[in-house]
């Protein structure tokens, strides 16, 4: 009878241990992985935050057209520093339908505002080792009508361009060039030709005259305004760049 007792007993002391020792693994595994889902849930939590917090969209900037002509290229890089916050500029090949218009001097019949941005002076150019010497404005009238030396180069550029307008304006006085005169589809060619030309004489904008690597001024022609003309009364980015670029 003891020895049954002792049996039972023992065998409950058996059954305690193993359900202590069942107890004690659960315990043990939630402990290792209670961190683990904590770590899934911060997580996921934060994944959930990121994506239903909203950003603020930026403005989308308004774009501007833009017409120059080759002898206001210049004046093309203050304008891109001015609208890098304030515009879009889009360059086009047709005046008719740009937002701004950039131009060297007053055209002949101007109807639309137009805004003094700049000032440029005109010069008859020749080579830096020219023989022809400075004159004044009879000897320069003469050159360009063909009455001059044969030898020297004559170059103008086509009669609608704003510099040419200039020269015929302040120069020639209602008269037209020679027709030997050769033809310079932009200031930037005719600088190149009287930088290698020692017989060429040319009109080329203060501005451009500085990308050659010497230069002679034969004759100033003028002193004019650098305009930027518009289609009406400039509102929000036109206005604002053009008086940036009254300020450059």
């Amino acid at each position: 009878m003891v020895n049954r007792l002792y049996v039972v007993a023992r065998s409950a002391l058996v059954l305690r241990d193993e359900a202590i020792s069942h107890i004690a693994r659960r315990l043990l595994r939630a402990k290792v992985h209670r961190p683990r889902n904590d770590i899934i849930l911060f997580l996921l939590s934060s994944f959930l935050l990121f994506s239903c917090t909203t950003k603020t969209p930026q403005a989308s900037l308004q774009t501007v057209s833009v017409y120059s002509t080759f002898a206001a290229e210049p004046w093309l890089d203050p304008l891109y520093a001015c609208a890098e916050s304030v515009a879009v500029i889009s360059r086009v090949d047709d005046v008719s339908s740009a937002d701004i218009v950039l131009r060297v001097g007053e055209p002949e019949f101007l109807a639309s505002p137009a805004y003094q941005i700049d000032e440029e002076e005109i010069w008859v150019v020749a080579h830096h080792e020219t023989p022809i010497p400075s004159m004044g404005l009879e000897g320069v009238q003469a050159l360009f009508l063909g009455l001059g030396d044969p030898s020297i180069q004559i170059w103008v550029y086509a009669s609608d361009t704003d510099v040419q307008a200039i020269f015929d304006q302040y120069v020639m006085e209602g008269r037209s060039v020679t027709s030997l005169a050769r033809l310079a589809t932009s200031p930037q060619e005719m600088a190149d030709v009287l930088d290698s030309e020692r017989q060429a004489l040319g009109i080329l904008p203060v501005n451009w005259s500085m990308k050659m690597s010497g230069s002679s001024g034969i004759y100033h022609v003028a002193t004019v305004p650098v305009l930027a003309i518009t289609k009406s009364e400039p509102q929000g980015a036109v206005n604002q760049l053009i008086g940036c670029l009254q300020e450059k």
